[in-house]
């Protein structure tokens, strides 16, 4: 049984995908709100049922993986203790190498935009240590989910 996390959805576009995550008392600083680096982690859920979602295993990526290459953060609003996330993500870009993810992060209870986000990872062959072209096959899956909204960058 696979268990997923996330749930398509139409309510804020470009995004069509969103996970759920809770802030639980170790995300939280000496002030009571979430620690900025804690959003990481909320990011990096989304991204992963995002993946699962669209089934895109590591056979769709030949056997590399992808590694973190870059990532932007801004924050707009202070979470605390046992808010609900929804994290909003999506595909944006795919290059030659690279994949842009991009993450809006709002409280459920009120819709209030908490933490814009983007990623960039790398498709590397570990074995090797490089950078290798991102398959045609993971392509036509995001393709096929994210529509005109994705940029072909290759």
């Amino acid at each position: 049984m696979t268990l997923e996390l996330g749930y398509t959805t139409g309510e804020k576009p470009p995004f069509k995908y969103a996970a759920h995550t809770r802030v639980g008392f170790s995300d939280t600083d000496a002030q009571g709100i979430v620690y900025y680096g804690r959003y990481v982690p909320y990011f990096d859920l989304a991204r992963v049922e995002y993946h699962r979602h669209l089934e895109l295993s590591s056979m769709h990526l030949g056997g590399n993986e992808f590694v973190m290459r870059a990532m932007s953060v801004e924050y707009h609003a202070p979470a605390v203790f046992d808010d609900l996330i929804e994290v909003f993500v999506r595909l944006a870009r795919i290059g030659r190498t690279s994949a842009t993810y991009e993450f809006s992060a709002y409280r459920a209870e009120d819709d209030a935009l908490m933490v814009t986000a983007t990623q960039t990872l790398v498709l590397v062959d570990l074995e090797q240590r490089k950078a290798c072209t991102i398959p045609d096959s993971f392509i036509d899956v995001v393709r096929a989910f994210e529509g005109g909204d994705l940029e072909l960058a290759r």
